[in-house]
């Protein structure tokens, strides 16, 4: 059986190839002026005091930083009526490992916060194998202040805004997506308890005796954190993403080969 994809010769990949590769590095300085565009927003001071349980004990956002100058935070969604984390910001967390140390040389404190007690949250880190900080929020505002969790009032008056819209994400308007029917499925909760918490990413800089919170970023805004989609990028078939649910899974539960 022969492929339906167009073949050619070497020299017609090669050519190929360099017109994609102009459009490459095009992609790759605009990236660069993204990242200048990031780091130009103003900060805001954060002026609430935030309390969190880690595995040292109780800390306040400034403990998050660890003596270092800026916070990176993932607001991984682990809300607190869920069995297990969400499998798509645990396929994200499986890159979380490795990096943390390198962060953690180069001035930048990391965590993940979610709102379920940290005894949950310890029990899944310890399922996953994962050795990354992970701090609850539970009982406070900090999810709620920063846009990623939502109260059971904000779904039935449709007041939520995510990623920077009113109502902007699918989780709660008429039937759901079936991937946010299976991700729900996955993490022990119906789709209402489910959707009360979202993705992002937060930074922070601790700078004149102050904590400034300077960017965040939701939803498809993780892509670019997302281990497996750069690499997925560029396979043959790119991200192959055809069924109406997710294709994957918490790392654990994938079926042997």
């Amino acid at each position: 059986m022969t492929t339906t994809h167009k073949t050619g010769t070497r020299e017609e990949w090669l050519a190929a190839r360099m017109e994609l590769l102009k459009a490459e590095k095009a992609h790759t300085r605009q990236g660069d002026a993204l990242a200048a565009q990031r780091q130009a927003l103003p900060w805001v001071r954060v002026d609430r005091e935030y309390l969190f349980e880690t595995e040292r004990g109780a800390a306040s956002l400034e403990d998050l930083f660890g003596g270092r100058s800026q916070l990176l935070v993932y607001h991984f969604m682990f809300g607190p009526d869920y069995v297990a984390g969400c499998p798509s910001c645990s396929s994200i967390a499986d890159g979380f490992n490795g990096i943390v140390v390198h962060l953690e040389n180069h001035d930048v404190a990391f965590s993940a916060v979610s709102r379920a007690p940290l005894a949950k949250l310890q029990a899944f880190r310890k399922r996953m194998g994962w050795t990354f900080p992970w701090a609850s929020s539970s009982g406070g505002d900090f999810n709620f202040d920063f846009n990623v969790s939502f109260t059971e009032q904000q779904q039935r008056d449709g007041s939520i805004v995510y990623n920077f819209e009113r109502d902007g994400h699918a989780m709660d308007a008429g039937e759901p997506p079936p991937a946010v029917v299976q991700t729900a499925a996955a993490t022990g909760t119906d789709v209402p308890t489910f959707a009360r918490d979202r993705p992002g990413l937060s930074a922070f800089v601790r700078e004149g005796g102050a904590i400034y919170h300077t960017y965040s970023s939701y939803a498809r805004g993780m892509d670019a954190i997302w281990g497996m989609y750069p690499w997925l990028d560029r396979a043959p078939k790119g991200r192959n993403e055809t069924a109406p649910g997710i294709w994957w899974r918490h790392h654990d539960r994938y079926e042997k080969a």
